[in-house]
């Protein structure tokens, strides 16, 4: 190999030497020439680059994935979904009800449940690609499901409330209205019996655009029963700092004094839009700081219910 590479030398070399300087000059600029090219080729390739860059990540990542799902599939899920043999399964007007605000919610739509029923992964499959996270009593439960279904998003929370305290409960919050209980406040800071202050911290930071409390239990009396969730439903929703000011609160189980009563003192008569039997549909608006005052026009819940 070295032998060749000295021979190919002495051949060349007395060629160029042969060659006039003008052709040294063209072969200059013929070098020059294809220099120029490649520098332009590559600063045009590296610009493209960037501007598609540029483009692609400014481009709102929600056009991307904002993808709802057919009427077909939501229908299907809803039906099997009811055709469950449980009998603490939602009937299908309910799950409906709650189907179609889910559909018309802003995406990405904000979604908190408080229980995990037999409804989780409907309501995990219904809000595609939006956030939905789930509060439950059972911190062993809430753990097995996640390891269970990993794409589920729950957290425990303990309960001190009984559901024989129910009138108790209620006049303690009405007397704290302008402290501990406002309608209108960050609850991770409250003392408020009613109020739910020991959520993961980013839970009272989002804000809801949909709420359903379809837990804890209140089967007998020293359950913990669902004032709690529904008072601290009502706080989120009036608590809003941005998004949609309005937050559609459902509560499950509606005919239960509980249910009732608490829905009538915190998220008030004057916004419930529906009600069934089994199911009960506020839309709360956000309020001023300064308010001191859950319902306009209040009467007290418990002049309108039956034990």
């Amino acid at each position: 190999m070295k032998n060749t590479n000295s021979n190919t030398k002495l051949i060349l070399l007395p060629y160029i030497q042969k060659q006039g300087s003008s052709n040294r000059l063209w072969l200059l600029a013929f070098i020059s020439f294809f220099t120029l090219v490649f520098l332009a080729t590559l600063i045009y390739t590296r610009d493209t680059t960037s501007s598609t860059t540029t483009t692609t990540s400014s481009t709102p990542l929600s056009s991307f994935t904002n993808t709802l799902l057919s009427s077909t599939v939501i229908n299907t899920l809803l039906h099997y979904a009811s055709k469950s043999n449980d009998t603490f399964h939602m009937p299908h007007s309910d799950l409906k009800t709650i189907s179609d605000m889910l559909r018309k919610c802003p995406s990405p739509c904000n979604f908190l449940v408080f229980g995990l029923t037999h409804e989780t992964l409907l309501w995990k499959a219904l809000n595609h690609n939006g956030r939905t996270v789930f509060i439950d009593e059972n911190r062993y439960y809430a753990a097995y499901f996640e390891e269970k279904h990993p794409e589920i998003d729950a957290y425990d929370v303990a309960y001190t409330t009984k559901r024989s305290e129910l009138k108790e409960l209620i006049a303690s919050a009405k007397e704290q209205v302008g402290n501990e209980c406002r309608p209108v406040q960050n609850l991770l800071f409250s003392e408020c019996k009613l109020g739910l202050n020991d959520l993961p911290n980013h839970v009272y930071e989002v804000d809801w655009d949909v709420i359903l409390v379809d837990g804890p239990r209140g089967d007998w009396p020293d359950a913990p029963g669902r004032m709690s969730p529904i008072f601290t439903a009502g706080v989120l929703a009036r608590s809003k700092k941005g998004g949609n000011p309005k937050t559609h609160v459902f509560v499950h189980d509606f005919s239960g004094k509980v249910e009732k009563v608490s829905g009538n003192e915190f998220l008030c008569k004057e916004n419930l839009v529906e009600a069934t039997h089994s199911l009960g549909h506020y839309v709360l608006e956000k309020m001023d700081e300064s308010s001191v005052q859950y319902c306009k026009n209040h009467s007290s819940g418990f002049a309108s219910s039956s034990s």
